[in-house]
């Protein structure tokens, strides 16, 4: 660095040196003072009132590796970029004479790669104590930023959200499956979010520029379900006028997702196992193969290896559709998860962006007050992140925009009355089974949306449920 001076008449303030010492220290002692800030780890710089550079150490040309004559007189913000420059900081600091301390940006390092630094900022002043700059003081904090979201992990992939182990193994599953075309079954209770998995393994994947195409599995007849899948043609059943392309070849050149694939009928079963062996598949009322390059992601929350047993999943069925398993924690095994996720919820429900944060006591309380955070974090959430989205949309209703406050949350989260065990701690097609939905259609006067969330099922589930039992509203 050159200890070169610009003349300047008495009383003028230095306009521009490439003398670091010169401009932090009026001259006095100017090489000693020199060495000094050249000894220092930390990079300092130097900018006078208009933010242009007048100065820097030996430790600011290593981390930005800029030789002084290059920079000195340039904007500041040409070492930083225009996105990361801390102009606000240096202005305040230059305004109001007060010290700006921490503040962390993103700069370019010596080596064109991206870098992160702790900014400190303090005035500097003439002989008559008038500031005419200010000297920035850069910790260069990128490994410790890069080790810190390493351990503590990513908030989200793709639409997924969680910080917790388990949702990091998940994130990491996804990635290692998502470049091969391997069928991959993700199992997980109801509300869980296994839609989102299987997008994210489709976005993931070479196929996310292709289409993802969803089947309700539970939601179609067998018959249904066959024309919906493989399509039809003109004839091949009372009301086929037309000929139609079924959902594997819509879905070509991208993934199909079937949903509930434990409801699938044995018939159906052997035929989506010749798509899965073969991959071609032939339309209802034809015999012409038709070939598919299709990936297939199924789901359930069904026990499949009791439907095993039971005779009613073809075991070599069961092997093809689950080469890879993706099992998703239920939430009350991510509890910490609760406030991320709640704080994602409301800022879509009101439109706004909010701090991402796993801790309880960060959620603002003008937002969800201490009391209702409370009673979140305690609940069993039988329904999960679908049974926590509804009850914070339930909240934002009658809190009318305002705090969130216990009386707002609905009756099951503050216990108010008694509320059923989730039904999948309830063994299936038991009488028991029938008496809890019963239960809960009667105590929701048959709000089927309520009832379900009690239950911890979805919807298409209870209404299956219904038909199976054949349960009828009290007239």
């Amino acid at each position: 660095m050159s200890d070169a001076t610009t003349h300047s008449c008495p009383g003028q303030r230095p306009e521009s040196s490439p003398g670091l010492a010169n401009q932090l220290y009026g001259g006095i002692q100017q090489e000693s003072f020199q060495a000094i800030l050249d000894t220092l780890r930390e990079a300092v710089l130097a900018v006078d009132s208009q933010q242009r550079l007048i100065g820097l150490n030996q430790a600011a040309r290593d981390l930005l590796g800029q030789d002084p004559t290059s920079v000195i007189s340039k904007p500041v913000c040409d070492l930083f970029g225009v996105d990361s420059c801390p102009t606000e900081s240096l202005r305040e600091t230059m305004r109001t004479g007060q010290r700006i301390l921490d503040y962390q940006t993103a700069i370019r390092l010596a080596d064109g790669s991206d870098g992160q630094i702790l900014i400190r900022t303090v005035p500097l002043r003439d002989s008559e104590g008038a500031i005419y700059g200010a000297a920035l003081i850069l910790g260069d904090v990128t490994e410790v930023t890069a080790l810190r979201k390493e351990v503590s992990g990513r908030l989200h992939l793709g639409g997924i959200i969680g910080r917790n182990r388990k949702m990091q193994q998940l994130y990491h599953l996804i990635e290692d499956v998502a470049p091969s075309d391997a069928s991959v079954l993700i199992r997980g209770e109801s509300g869980t979010g296994k839609e989102l998995v299987a997008r994210a393994v489709h976005q993931t994947s070479p196929r996310g520029d292709g289409p993802f195409i969803q089947v309700n599995c539970s939601a179609l007849s067998e018959n249904l379900l066959e024309s919906e899948l493989f399509g039809h043609v003109r004839g091949a059943f009372t009301g086929a006028v037309t000929s139609r392309h079924g959902r594997f070849e819509e879905a070509r050149g991208g993934t199909l997702f079937l949903d509930e694939i434990g409801d699938v009928s044995p018939v159906v079963q052997v035929k989506l196992l010749r798509v899965l062996q073969e991959k071609v598949i032939e339309r209802v009322g034809d015999n012409q193969p038709v070939p598919v390059d299709v990936r297939i992601v199924s789901a359930t929350n069904r026990d499949l290896e009791e439907l095993l047993a039971r005779g009613t999943l073809r075991e070599d069925f069961y092997y093809r559709i689950k080469v890879v398993s993706l099992a998703i924690p239920p939430l009350r095994e991510r509890r910490e998860d609760i406030p991320l996720l709640t704080l994602h919820f409301l800022s879509r429900l009101r439109r706004i962006t909010l701090p991402e944060t796993t801790d309880p006591a960060a959620i603002p309380t003008d937002l969800v007050s201490a009391e209702a955070v409370e009673l979140l974090m305690h609940h069993a959430w039988p329904g999960n992140v679908r049974e926590l989205e509804n009850a914070l949309e339930h909240a934002q209703v009658l809190s009318r925009g305002g705090t969130i406050q216990p009386r707002h949350l609905p009756p099951e989260i503050l216990g108010a009355g008694k509320t059923p065990a989730s039904l999948r701690q309830i063994p299936r097609h038991t009488a028991a089974e029938k008496q809890a939905i019963s239960d809960a259609l009667s105590r929701t006067g048959w709000n089927r949306s309520r009832a379900a969330r009690q239950l911890g099922i979805d919807r298409t589930t209870l209404w299956r449920k219904i038909k199976e039992y054949g349960l009828e509203p009290d007239l």
